[in-house]
């Protein structure tokens, strides 16, 4: 069960859950300002509301229909007029449909349980698209700061070269080889700025505001124990899985609906009409008569021959069925693929910051000694800057691998359907589905059931 599957994500709990300084941002503060912040979830939740609607109208076939009619006529036969007024309320109720009004319901109610598996993905989409703005900002960020650091080491080895130009132990080769070198990392720190901003512009679009200053991320949720426990947690509860269960059980429902279409329906009707008929004539006026009549009755019909239509409606209906169960195993296979990719990007990442962290160390080792032996005319500036070049590449690397890592572990909680705020456990009131269908499904008409559905609709911001 999903509950059980939560300890996944405990370690990311853990360190989301406490209150940090106003100064800092932590990756809680930017999921929850994207959740709070997104129009799509907005659009969404109204597209929910409006599926819960179709649940009223389709129990609303259940209830009589009630309907009043007024009419005035003006009637002259040899002479003689007649001018009546009549006033009619007629109700009409199916009795009996073998069916058809409540495979209407149970259709509707199994779209609307859909419909809240499609909020509960761009839920997760919402979050997953904060926490790579937020992991590229400070990817980004760190960049700078290393390219930085190059441009200041650079420039004292630009500086160290012109004095040793001066002295006479290299040449303007050496010099210039500096100055190119130096150049360029300055290029690079430019792109890295640029990179920066673009950065920047995808988080205001993700949470709503420029990033203040963003904390480290917190430490990775665990995993499963292995792929096939992830996959299987996935079929389970990966929103998109779910979603396509739903409509497969409603076109299932669809295709007995359609099959129904042919048997017959038994609706009573009662009817009361008052006429008021004065008349008069040419010879003088007549008395003012005013009649009331009282109706009622019951009446089975159904359709021989309707051209075809039902034979294929009832077939669209099986092929629509067919496509939904097609629909179903792709988006399982769907889901294996993105919880298959998302394990296979943490294995890549992780053995790519093991042997960055092996490069780094060696790099660093390998341009110490460089630098030193070309304080003694062993080596050249070539050399150095080389060796300069392959430590700043490791450690720009290191960086990369760590924020695949960090984003790799999120889009498995997204490949599961764990991510989303109950199960990260950020501790902010969530939108409830079922408030307004609670309050609709019924179809309400009474003043209290409606000042009820005003107060949930206030409740959601509406």
């Amino acid at each position: 069960m999903k509950t059980s599957f939560r300890r996944l994500v405990l370690a990311l709990t853990v360190a989301i859950v406490p209150a940090l300084p106003a100064s800092a941002e932590s990756l809680a503060d930017v999921l929850v300002a994207a959740y709070r912040h997104s129009a799509l979830l907005e659009q969404n939740r109204a597209v929910v509301r409006a599926a819960d609607e179709n649940v009223a109208q389709a129990m609303s076939a259940l209830r009589p229909v009630v309907q009043w009619a007024a009419s005035h006529s003006f009637r002259q036969v040899e002479g003689a007029e007649t001018v009546a007024t009549t006033l009619q309320l007629v109700a009409q109720m199916t009795l009996f449909d073998f069916g058809r009004s409540q495979l209407a319901i149970d259709i509707a109610k199994e779209n609307v349980l859909a419909t809240r598996e499609s909020l509960v993905a761009i839920e997760q989409d919402i979050l997953l698209d904060a926490v790579d703005a937020y992991l590229r900002v400070r990817n980004a960020q760190q960049q700078i700061s290393l390219q930085q650091n190059s441009v200041n080491l650079l420039g004292q080895e630009l500086q160290a070269a012109r004095d040793r130009f001066e002295v006479g132990e290299i040449t303007t080769t050496d010099v210039s080889l500096a100055e190119a070198q130096l150049a360029a990392t300055r290029a690079n720190l430019a792109a890295a700025e640029g990179s920066l901003e673009i950065a920047i512009e995808a988080f205001v679009a993700s949470v709503g505001r420029r990033p203040i200053d963003l904390d480290p991320p917190p430490a990775l949720p665990k995993r499963p124990e292995s792929l096939k426990a992830a996959q299987a947690v996935a079929r389970r509860t990966n929103p998109g899985v779910l979603q396509a269960q739903r409509a497969t059980a409603a076109a299932e429902l669809q295709v007995a609906a359609a099959a129904a279409e042919r048997r017959p329906t038994l609706t009573g009707n009662a009817g009361l009409s008052a006429t008021r008929a004065p008349q008069t004539s040419l010879f003088g006026s007549g008395d003012q008569e005013i009649t009331s009549t009282l109706s009622a009755g019951v009446e089975m019909s159904q359709t021989l021959y309707s051209g075809g239509r039902l034979p294929s409606l009832h077939r669209q209906a099986m092929a629509q069925r067919d496509s939904a169960r097609a629909q179903l195993l792709d988006a399982a296979r769907q889901v294996d693929l993105s919880v298959g990719t998302a394990w296979a990007n943490i294995d890549v990442a992780r053995a790519q910051i093991s042997a960055t962290d092996e490069q780094i160390s060696a790099a660093r080792q390998a341009y110490e000694g460089v630098r030193e032996e070309a304080t003694l005319g062993a080596r050249t500036t070539l050399d150095v800057l080389d060796a300069e070049q392959d430590l700043l590449q490791a450690r720009a690397d290191r960086i990369t691998a760590e924020t695949n890592l960090q984003l790799a572990h999120y889009q498995l909680l997204a490949g599961m359907g764990l991510l989303t705020v109950e199960d990260l456990n950020l501790g902010i009131p969530t939108y409830d589905p079922s408030a307004y269908y609670g309050a609709v499904r019924d179809a309400p008409y009474t003043s209290t059931q409606g000042d009820n559905l005003d107060r949930v609709l206030r409740a959601i911001g509406k």
